[in-house]
């Protein structure tokens, strides 16, 4: 056992190294090492308090003034109690409830509160006040509910069943004993924590005379005998002797009477524990006639009880006194014992049981019938309160249990209850992640059809480009103008210099058969295209016919990319529907140049009287329906796409109605037919 404080005490001491080395570190580690101090001093306070209240006294000064130094001062009064230094233990109580007044409010403060009041609960008991006891630990128990912190509700209930216990109040200190046990579940405390409430139980049942169940107690706690405090050991064996005392069991009682003061002998603190087993031993020797033995204990324990003026004691020491001097056959002894007797308010009903018996043999001794009788009669009547008694402890416990299983019932119920709203939610929850699923499924399928409808739409544009592409192909430069042009150059001209026009129309229709295939050219080799279809119909619309290609420095021809035939059709409509059947000037104008937003601009405009859809001339369209339906596909796939715009305009110094035919071209624009990202 002394090693084992040794540990204790060692772990206690590397806790308090390491609190005194966390001063640079953060408060959370401060208040967490505390905690880890606080619960291990706690742990041994009941096997060496001397020791903790040393250590505690070394890490007070650290955290003076604060819930932790408070705290700390509750160990020192366990301490100061277990050592039987009740006026200290109170000095230190009523400095912490000075404490919890100047800072009450928080749950903190009221678990302190509690557990003052718990603390000044146990000294009243030992100073056998037990009304006093008994409102501290209401109190106690009413501090420790408001301050969320249950673990300790049992110890303050088997507390409060103690008193009521001392006070004859049996049905409530079972009903105590049981509540402490039904805290115990609800927390579900582990069953060597239960034992205390076993044993008290075990008291109820021995002082209603009910030795059975008293027993049967007895033998719950006494599987965890060897998980006791010393003090525990104390009260079980203690108490378990007078349950064989109140049998008439004398020797049984003596054996455990001599292992409970074999048990407080190990420690020098526990003084009134050893005392009040000495009290016991003087009670059984004096019974077994070992009348010696019987004198001794009680010599020796008086002076200890005179010191501390604990009623109750001294109340059974006088009555085993006197009950000595009337074996011993000293009859004025015990007259004298009697007389100067003290009288007490508060003493437990089994010690005025005690003393009523040996009274009653007294007045038998000096032939005194009339007042033997009377003690004789106040025991009857004692035992007559003790069966009531019995009966309202019966009906407490049933009512009790009635108490817990309606309880039970109820808690069954709103767990059914929560069960079937948990079964609700559940059904609800299935119906919307299916409901979810379903329509992420239908979101999928619309998605997907409508993909195929736009692939499907591409390819009939596609195929409708490559239709529109073949018949420009055999439209744009008709056989006729192909003949004409053959036949007035060869008719007209027949030096080298003068089949310039042959040379430009063979280059032409080379290159009319190349770009057809393409479906993107550079901006160099539309405008070299255009530039050759013009100077071959030059010669044709006359001499009044002006032809300007202005562009911009900026634009790098060869690197702007835009779709075949983009300005070659709106050349060819400007021509053949505008300036062809024009009389006098005749304007055509081709810009290209670079906006500030990094786009090519390239316009196409003519003097040719602008675009009129009810004319005659203005064509089928089927050129500009190509550009268009090409410029649409490609759109599809570009972030940035190419704007078209066709409007009438003004031109030249009289201001001539005209047709301007506009692009604007991305000049990253992208011509793959295949799907990608498409990026600002």
């Amino acid at each position: 056992m002394k090693n084992c404080y040794k540990g204790g005490i060692g772990i206690g001491l590397f806790f308090l190294l390491l609190m005194m080395g966390c001063g640079g570190k953060d408060h959370k580690n401060k208040v967490d090492y505390f905690e880890r101090f606080y619960q291990q001093m706690e742990r041994i306070s009941a096997d060496s308090p001397e020791h903790v209240s040393r250590m505690v006294d070394q890490i007070m000064p650290s955290v003076k003034d604060s819930l932790m130094y408070y705290r700390l001062m509750f160990l020192k009064v366990r301490s100061c109690f277990l050592s039987f230094r009740l006026d200290s233990a109170s000095y230190f109580i009523n400095r912490i409830s000075a404490f919890c007044d100047a800072h009450a409010g928080s749950p903190e403060i009221a678990q302190l509160y509690a557990m003052a009041y718990n603390a000044r609960g146990n000294i009243y008991v030992r100073k056998s006040l037990a009304d006093s006891a008994c409102q501290c630990y209401l109190k106690s128990f009413e501090y420790a509910t408001r301050g969320g912190s249950k673990e300790s509700l049992p110890d303050i209930c088997l507390n409060l069943a103690d008193v009521y216990v001392k006070q004859g109040r049996y049905d409530l200190g079972a009903l105590w004993y049981n509540r402490s046990l039904s805290i115990a579940d609800s927390l579900d405390m582990p069953d060597e924590k239960r034992f205390p409430a076993y044993y008290g139980l075990a008291q109820v049942n021995m002082e209603l005379r009910d030795f059975a169940a008293c027993d049967y107690y007895y033998n719950l706690a006494s599987r965890y005998y060897d998980k006791m405090h010393p003090f525990e050991k104390h009260i079980y064996l203690n108490n378990r002797g007078n349950s064989y005392y109140y049998r008439q069991d004398y020797k049984t009682a003596l054996t455990y009477f001599r292992r409970s003061l074999k048990v407080v002998n190990q420690y020098p603190d526990m003084n009134f524990e050893r005392n009040l087993t000495m009290i016991n031993l003087g009670e059984v020797f004096l019974l077994l006639d070992q009348l010696d033995s019987a004198s001794y204990y009680l010599q020796k324990c008086r002076g200890f009880f005179d010191s501390i003026q604990h009623s109750t004691a001294l109340y059974c020491i006088d009555t085993q006194l006197m009950e000595l001097a009337l074996k011993q056959g000293n009859v004025s002894l015990a007259r004298e014992r009697l007389n100067h007797a003290r009288k007490y308010d508060q003493v437990e009903p089994n010690m005025i049981h005690v003393r009523n018996r040996y009274l009653q043999r007294y007045y038998e001794k000096v032939g005194d019938y009339k007042q033997a009788y009377h003690y004789l009669q106040e025991n009857h009547r004692m035992d007559d309160s003790i069966r009531n008694e019995r009966v309202k402890m019966r009906a407490a416990e049933i009512e009790l249990k009635y108490a817990q299983d309606s309880t039970l019932m109820k808690k069954e119920i709103f767990i059914r209850e929560k069960e079937n709203q948990v079964l609700q939610l559940h059904q609800w929850m299935y119906v919307i992640v299916g409901g979810c699923f379903l329509l992420i499924a239908v979101i999928f399928l619309i998605i997907l059809y409508r993909k195929r409808l736009r692939e499907k739409e591409q390819w009939r544009m596609q195929n409708a480009i490559t239709s529109l592409r073949l018949e420009n192909v055999r439209n744009r430069i008709s056989p006729h103008f192909v003949f004409n042009v053959l036949n007035r150059e060869m008719n007209l001209h027949k030096g080298e210099e003068e089949s310039k026009n042959l040379i430009g129309l063979t280059k032409l229709i080379r290159r009319n058969l190349e770009l057809t295939d393409c479906l993107a050219v550079s901006l160099a080799d539309e405008l070299e295209f255009v530039d050759t279809y013009v100077n071959l119909e030059k010669d044709s619309l006359g001499a009044d016919f002006h032809y300007q290609l202005e562009v911009d420095e900026q634009i790098d021809l060869q690197a702007v990319k835009v779709p075949s035939m983009l300005l070659q059709i709106p050349v060819e409509n400007a021509i053949k529907h505008g300036l062809r059947l024009k009389e006098g000037k005749r304007l055509l104008q081709i810009k290209v140049h670079r906006t500030e937003d990094n786009q090519a601009e390239i316009i196409v405009c003519d003097n040719g009287g602008g675009y009129r859809q009810g004319s005659v001339n203005h064509g089928t369209g089927t050129g500009m329906k190509v550009i268009t339906q090409t410029i649409q596909l490609l759109n599809m796939y570009n972030s940035r796409p190419i704007v078209v715009r066709i409007n009438n305009v003004e031109m030249g110094e009289n201001k001539e109605m005209g047709c301007e035919v506009r692009f604007v071209v991305p000049l990253n624009y992208s011509y793959q037919l295949k799907k990608t990202k498409k990026h600002e």
